[in-house]
């Protein structure tokens, strides 16, 4: 008999994603961005987060839920390798896992005490999908966590790129000037997946209320129509 684990969520994360197209493949790939986290009610006690704001990050456990499925594969195709190369799953971040736990290190901005949803903590960096249900919430340690040592496989062989970005200002000043250099960084980040690369296709993006749509030739990233939707 199969022993069965169930996990609840402790909170919800609102962040300007509302769909998976676009979201930065990491973690801090985007640091101007916040994002809030914001409690259930059973864990909307103030002690919760004694003595948490000496942590400058935060680990995030959270559930892939737009990922789960009946079916399981011991290999992906991450799409930093063009979707063509297999990996084995646990070589890998893909959502496609056996239990769809991801995991984000966020930079704590502050704790935001409010009348409606109790403390909520606010984080830049976030790299999680709109309503995506945290599952737990530690500290990140440096002298435990951080390894200077560290090798990061096939990741390392595309750490540094990025695409240039050319946004008019007349499209640009849709955005709100507070979300106007993260949505920038997630632009540079490259949402496309990678065995895609047609300098004639317009792509669409959804970020807050908006769609952004672009092109992509050559390494520069050029915003074509912003609309409010």
């Amino acid at each position: 008999m199969k022993d069965e684990l169930i996990l609840r969520p402790i909170a919800y994360i609102r962040s300007d994603f509302k769909e998976k197209f676009g979201i930065p493949r990491q973690s801090g790939r985007a640091p101007s961005l916040t994002a809030e986290i914001v409690f259930c009610p059973e864990y909307r006690n103030d002690d919760c987060l004694r003595e948490i704001e000496g942590f400058s990050h935060l680990w995030l456990l959270f559930d892939f839920s737009l990922s789960h499925r009946d079916t399981f594969s011991p290999t992906v195709r991450p799409p930093r390798l063009g979707g063509n190369k297999r990996v084995g799953v646990f070589a890998s971040r893909s959502p496609f896992r056996p239990n769809p736990i991801g995991l984000s290190c966020v930079r704590l901005v502050r704790v935001e005490k409010r009348e409606t949803d109790g403390n909520v903590l606010i984080v830049s960096g976030a790299d999680l999908l709109d309503g995506t249900p945290i599952l737990d919430i530690k500290p990140y340690l440096p002298h435990a966590d951080c390894k200077p040592d560290a090798t990061g496989g096939y990741a390392d062989e595309h750490i540094n790129d990025r695409l240039t970005v050319v946004f008019s200002d007349k499209l640009l000043d849709w955005i709100p000037k507070d979300k106007q250099t993260g949505l920038i960084e997630c632009l540079a980040d490259d949402p496309r997946p990678s065995y895609q690369d047609d300098p004639s296709r317009v792509y669409g993006m959804r970020f807050d209320a908006y769609e952004i749509k672009f092109t992509v030739e050559k390494g520069v990233l050029t915003v074509t129509d912003v609309k409010h939707i």
